[in-house]
């Protein structure tokens, strides 16, 4: 009886060490550069299990739920409740995946039809200060460091046995609770944790590209200047999903013609792209 009470105690350690820890982090932004007056907050979720941890938004996972729901159901886009769908866009349209074992990062985000994926090349080097404070529950303490074109300071804290943080940051002696850059136009507060079974599986549209991080970004200036170069990229007819569900969204029933259409997606595109020009890496 003793031994196989042993057994079972090793078993639940086994099962429990299994687990995966997911850390709910709000994430403040102020995305348009002409207007800091406008804020946008939501959460994302880091996830951690002992070989990886997965950065990417809240409304994202809820948004493939749908998604995925309807496309079961046989109905396709065309049964998904626009409405719901509408109050969970993202700002966070990328994901990040820190590899434990490799110590290697690797950022996706979609550009135009496709997913591009690529490995950070720039290290982070903290500068630790002996500066301690206390953030809800957790016993804190400051790091800073530049990356991205920003200045960030960071407060972690080693109550939790994480090596790790929001976004591609990590590398400090403990968990990070909040990351904060010197304009504070972007912030990552840790709301929450709790355990999950396993990491969700997010829906991949279109092909993943895996590129250099330097032809990454130049891709991404060119989708800004010349967007519709993306969208028709691989499309036999020239109108391509994105196209199709605008036109169904326009109350004209579908019947534009193509001109037409492919005017009112760049200008929607610009327009996104407007509002999104203060972004997380200013280089």
């Amino acid at each position: 009886m003793k031994r196989l009470g042993i057994i079972a105690l090793a078993l639940f350690v086994q099962h429990f060490s299994a687990q995966t820890n997911r850390f709910v982090y709000q994430v403040t932004m102020k995305p348009d550069a002409e207007n800091k007056t406008e804020i946008k907050t939501e959460n994302a979720y880091l996830d951690i299990s002992a070989e990886k941890s997965f950065f990417y938004s809240e409304n994202r996972i809820k948004r493939d739920s749908i998604m995925q729901k309807a496309f079961q159901g046989g109905g396709g886009r065309g049964s998904m409740n626009r409405d719901q769908m509408e109050n969970l866009k993202t700002n966070i349209s990328y994901s990040v995946e820190k590899d434990k074992i490799s110590q290697k990062t690797y950022f996706k985000d979609r550009i135009g039809r496709d997913q591009y994926s690529y490995e950070e090349d720039r290290p982070l080097t903290w500068k630790i200060s002996s500066e301690t404070t206390k953030i809800g529950e957790y016993k804190v303490q400051k790091a800073e460091t530049d990356f991205g074109g920003r200045k960030w300071t960071a407060w972690f804290t080693t109550d939790l046995p994480y090596q790790d943080g929001p976004y591609k940051f990590g590398g400090l002696p403990g968990l990070i609770v909040k990351v904060e850059d010197d304009k504070s136009d972007y912030s990552f507060d840790l709301m929450k944790n709790y355990k999950i079974a396993e990491f969700p599986a997010l829906n991949r549209f279109g092909n993943t590209l895996k590129v250099k991080r330097t032809d990454f970004v130049k891709q991404q200036q060119k989708f800004k200047t010349d967007p519709m170069s993306f969208m028709n990229q691989g499309g036999g007819s020239g109108i391509t999903a994105p196209m199709r569900v605008s036109a169904r969204g326009s109350g004209k029933g579908g019947n534009q013609n193509p001109a037409e259409m492919r005017k009112r997606m760049e200008e929607r595109t610009k327009e996104e792209t407007r509002k999104n020009s203060n972004p997380i890496e200013l280089q």
